[in-house]
């Protein structure tokens, strides 16, 4: 299986997050490719807002940090996001991240190939907040048309991943074996989870009937999606 990880921070031995993805990564690989990136290096700028991408996506202003990104996800059949919990929700730099993405929204032109991926959101909290966190990553996942998304939140009681307790180590262990299984047996033949294909139907109904937007409407038109043909067939 081929992962691309996207850390959300740069932070490694100290950080829950990055220490609970390698304990993943160690679960779920099987000596294939494992691409990493860490926010805010590998995307260290905000969305312009400047509506490029959503005519051609290589005319965005930071397209030289985001094509690297965007070929390994594409080359990749599990996504890993970590994101630990910054005042409640997502890091600014996850959320700019995110940004850089919503010309393939399926509002818009989504890829093809999301619909047969599967993605993990990882999220730790000394104390609260993982739920609206991951929820903040997730709505991008299902939006790309990520066939599944699954999600792990850890509440640590400790800002330092040395200083967690071992039983709440072994606690987590357990559960990231569980999921881990989970997710290898689920690799194979992967299609899109109902509310993936509920948003594709709605938006699918949006771009024929409404043609909000000519670009979008001739987008989904070349696939065949307005018509019989769906990207996870």
């Amino acid at each position: 299986m081929k992962i691309t990880v996207i850390y959300g921070t740069p932070r490694k031995k100290n950080s829950s997050t990055y220490n609970i993805a390698q304990q993943f990564i160690k679960c779920l690989d099987d000596e294939d490719v494992i691409t990493e990136f860490f926010l805010p290096t590998s995307m260290p700028n905000f969305c312009r807002g400047c509506s490029k991408c959503f005519i051609d996506y290589t005319d965005c202003p930071d397209y030289e940090y985001l094509n690297p990104i965007l070929e390994a996800i594409m080359n990749s059949d599990l996504l890993i996001f970590t994101a630990p919990v910054y005042v409640y929700h997502v890091p600014g730099q996850v959320k700019a991240f995110l940004d850089h993405f919503g010309y393939q929204w399926m509002a818009h032109q989504p890829r093809q190939e999301m619909f047969s991926k599967q993605a993990l959101i990882i999220s730790t909290a000394a104390g609260s907040g993982t739920r609206s966190t991951i929820n903040g990553i997730k709505d991008s996942m299902n939006f790309w048309g990520i066939a599944r998304t699954y999600t792990f939140g850890g509440n640590t009681h400790s800002v330092d991943w040395n200083s967690v307790d071992e039983k709440r180590k072994i606690k987590f262990e357990k559960k990231i074996n569980k999921l881990a299984r989970t997710i290898k047996a689920k690799s194979v033949n992967v299609k899109p989870c109902f509310k993936v294909k509920l948003l594709f139907y709605v938006l699918r109904f949006i771009h024929k009937y409404f043609r909000f937007s000519e670009d979008n409407f001739k987008y989904w038109k070349s696939f065949g999606w307005l018509n019989r043909k769906r990207p996870w067939k």
